[in-house]
């Protein structure tokens, strides 16, 4: 594996990590913020941290008219209804399982990475997602097979999904054309925007009475720079140049670095069921990843 490879799959694997490290940050914020709130304050702090850096080393390039709408729908789709639908959800789902319903994303992704982008998949690349999805439903999944897991929490996380899928596809069309910080500094703020009504109609007024701790505070900071900011910049570097499928097989990391990072800051349990399920997860990311010669692309 050369140096472009290491530096592209390691900022998917960052980007992954951030992600994870989210759903036991959202937990914390929750105990003073609503979910709207949340979503808002996380993206305003990003937004204006983006422009920041941006326009400082001049890396914000203007997007053409052409690709106004797309941009839009973006936006829309992710962090906006993306947003919507897994801080809803985790208002009913504890972090580990909130991660791995969203680590199906790659059961569905490849679909729309065909249908619109004609993207192949190889025998490998198949194994590996039907060996990842083993893992996760032995994650989510208690020994009489029952799903653990809300009804209302499970339509809200996999909106979220839905929501991924379509980001994925919109932003594969647009990573030829512009670099990942403009992309996601627009994205950041037209998703504040979306945001904004939503926010003053149904959170303002507790918002203005509520009184965050520190934790909180920190939580919500560490919200903004990493899962908001750079998270989406690392991933949107990656999918430039894995496509669709290949970058998102990586989601199926999240349930096990959220299971790890839950059991250290929020004390949730992790059973050897969860274990076993997270072994077969990585084994099958790593065979998602392998082309014809036996290397890892």
């Amino acid at each position: 594996m050369n140096k472009k490879s290491l530096l592209i799959y390691g900022s998917i694997i960052l980007a992954m990590l951030f992600w994870s490290f989210s759903f036991v940050w959202t937990k914390v914020v929750y105990l003073v913020y609503n979910p709207i709130t949340t979503v808002f304050l996380r993206l305003l702090i990003s937004s204006i941290l983006l422009f920041v850096i941006g326009k400082g080393f001049k890396k914000i390039g203007r997007i053409r008219k052409e690709d106004r709408l797309s941009l839009m729908a973006l936006a829309f789709f992710e962090p906006f209804l993306y947003f919507l639908g897994e801080s809803f959800g985790l208002k009913y789902v504890s972090s580990t399982i909130g991660a791995v319903i969203v680590s199906t994303i790659p059961l569905f992704a490849p679909i729309a990475a065909y249908y619109f982008h004609k993207e192949q998949l190889s025998k490998m690349n198949i194994l590996g997602i039907i060996i990842s999805i083993i893992g996760v439903s032995i994650i989510i999944f208690n020994k009489s097979f029952s799903l653990i897991v809300s009804p209302i929490g499970l339509a809200c996380m996999f909106t979220a999904v839905a929501s991924a899928v379509g980001y994925s596809v919109v932003l594969k069309k647009l990573t030829s054309k512009y670099s990942p910080i403009t992309l996601i500094t627009y994205q950041n703020s037209l998703g504040l925007l979306y945001f904004l009504p939503l926010f003053l109609i149904f959170d303002w007024q507790q918002f203005i009475h509520a009184v965050p701790t520190q934790e909180v505070i920190n939580s919500l900071i560490l919200l903004a720079v990493f899962a908001s900011t750079l998270a989406f910049i690392l991933f949107t570097y990656g999918l430039s140049y894995l496509g669709i499928t290949k970058s998102n097989i990586f989601i199926n990391a999240i349930p096990v670095f959220t299971a790890i990072f839950a059991y250290f800051v929020i004390d949730e349990v992790i059973t050897i069921q969860k274990i076993v399920g997270m072994l077969i997860v990585i084994s099958g990311i790593f065979f998602s990843q392998i082309k014809r010669k036996g290397k890892v692309a």
